[in-house]
């Protein structure tokens, strides 16, 4: 009997310790998003996105500072959106 309890409970962590691993995946994957997905989920909520030789690339710094402080955007997701907008 303390055989198939063990053996059940082994069974259980395998199966807990896997769904982890397959969630943290999950997660990761939702981290890594484009220029122009985290561009439509963020700026596109509020205007369109400006043609690409609009502003300067110098320009283009200072409006992304400026917008990730208003959209609290991450660094890495503003250099993102910034790549898309410069057409990098």
């Amino acid at each position: 009997m303390k055989k198939y309890f063990l053996l059940i409970i082994m069974t259980l962590v395998v199966a807990a310790t896997s769904t982890l691993q397959i969630g943290c995946t999950a997660s990761q994957k939702l981290n890594e998003k484009t220029g122009v997905q985290l561009w439509g989920e963020n700026c596109g909520r509020c205007h369109n996105a400006p043609g690409r030789g609009e502003f300067r690339s110098d320009n283009w710094y200072v409006i992304g500072q400026h917008m990730r402080a208003r959209a609290n955007l991450t660094g890495k997701d503003t250099d993102k959106i910034l790549a898309f907008l410069k057409g990098l």
